[in-house]
């Protein structure tokens, strides 16, 4: 988990640092040419690439459109507000996935679930602090980032009931590739990096990919329980740098907001430990 929040940290000021010469499209194009080298070059080294299918290809297609737009309204909302007000609802994707599960997943809404995306929408209010300040562009575009990584989530979940990690993680960067090329390159214009922004691409690139390797690998060695408290440690780290790298000020609404965001999600993923645990016994 220190390094998914090193990964998720150095992305957002990879993507601060390139935004005066590529726009979001422009980095997520960079950022998918990495990733699907490593994939194809990874599988082929270990025998995976019979992994790779065409079946659900609308369903690859609806989940990587999805986490596209998430990435990229992700990287405008990192130069619109505080880094620290963009992670906060960031965090707020769990939530979203409470609501949509039902939709799409056939998962029962409960009692107890909608007292959990109530308190985190309280918290999503405390961040945003409507009616003190006019709601900034950055806001909206970080909590639509949440939901679209929500909605990434729920896909995935689906798709992992009949594909590999490979065969997802191939459609996800072969797509999102194809996808920043026609956004980026529509206007017959496509930035070429420059020698100052190459290596800001190349830690966007490996820094996605690390950054979901190590969360996973952590969800493997311990108990979302022990995970999920870790992970709001991004928080406080990227405010750090935010304060130190862009004199960004720290502000109590934000984390006061974000902790309740923060018990929201934990006592959700304590609730299904436990669910779980009890089936299982």
């Amino acid at each position: 988990m220190i390094g998914a929040i090193v990964s998720f940290s150095a992305m957002a000021v990879a993507g601060r640092a390139l935004a005066t010469d590529l726009d979001t499209f422009e980095m997520m194009t960079y950022r998918s040419i990495i990733g699907f080298t490593i994939v194809v070059g990874f599988a082929t080294l270990r025998g995976k690439l019979g992994d790779i299918t065409t079946r659900d290809l609308p369903r690859h297609a609806v989940r990587n459109l999805a986490h596209f737009a998430g990435q990229n309204l992700w990287f405008l909302s990192l130069t619109l507000i505080p880094l620290a007000q963009v992670f906060a609802l960031e965090f707020t994707s769990p939530l979203w996935v409470i609501l949509l599960a039902p939709f799409l997943l056939g998962e029962r809404f409960t009692l107890k679930k909608l007292a959990v995306v109530l308190c985190g929408f309280i918290g999503i209010l405390i961040v945003a602090q409507p009616g003190t300040t006019p709601i900034s562009l950055g806001t909206v575009t970080a909590a639509t980032a949440a939901i679209c990584f929500a909605l990434t989530g729920i896909f995935t979940k689906q798709l992992t009931r009949r594909h590999t990690v490979t065969c997802i993680l191939f459609h996800l960067t072969a797509m999102q590739l194809m996808f920043g090329l026609i956004c980026a390159g529509y206007d017959g214009d496509i930035a070429l990096p420059t020698t100052i922004g190459l290596p800001w691409i190349i830690v966007i690139g490996l820094g996605g990919l690390t950054a979901h390797f190590c969360i996973t690998t952590a969800m493997t060695l311990a108990p979302a329980t022990v995970v999920l408290p870790i992970d709001f440690a991004r928080l406080p780290v990227i405010a750090i740098i935010g304060m130190v790298l862009y004199d960004e000020t720290l502000t109590w609404p934000v984390f006061l907001g974000a902790a309740l965001i923060f018990g929201a999600n934990y006592v959700n993923v304590v609730t299904e430990s436990r669910r779980t645990w009890s089936r299982r016994t």
